[in-house]
């Protein structure tokens, strides 16, 4: 009879692992970061570092990691439609920086992007400010035709 690990197990590995990769990615962004000319770090980076674990890399919710978290991350390719039409860049950027503050839209699993960009050694305001507005021109870029 083989052992499951714990729900609780498995997301703290996940975790782990998600900020030690986060931890060395952020160094090579601030290697790039100084260089003259240079665009620190792209959106399809960042997602595919931070974002695809719950939302794949489709951005369509299916993830590795999906299935343990108990609200299904959203189809975030869907954004613009679900906005009447119009991707909601101001919304992207709040929830990144803040989380979901939305009661409708119940608890939220999604780590609040911000302040765990802002704690890497060596991030500077402007750079987590950079992370989040590539990060969100990305995710419109992926908005279902």
């Amino acid at each position: 009879m083989a052992i499951q690990p714990s729900r609780n197990v498995m997301m703290c590995a996940v975790l782990f692992s998600v900020v030690a990769f986060a931890t060395f990615a952020a160094t090579q962004d601030q290697k790039a970061a100084h260089l003259p000319s240079s665009n620190p770090v792209s959106g399809a980076r960042v997602c595919r570092q931070y974002c695809a674990v719950c939302h794949g890399l489709d951005l369509r919710g299916h993830g590795p990691l999906a299935t343990e978290l108990k609200t299904p991350p959203p189809d975030l390719t869907t954004l613009a439609q679900r906005h009447g039409g119009k991707f909601p860049d101001a919304y992207v950027e709040e929830v990144l920086r803040s989380g979901v503050k939305t009661p409708a839209h119940g608890d939220s699993d999604m780590p609040i992007w911000g302040p765990l960009f802002a704690s890497i050694r060596g991030t500077d305001p402007a750079l987590v400010n950079i992370r989040i507005v590539n990060l969100t021109a990305y995710i419109k870029s992926m908005q279902a035709k």
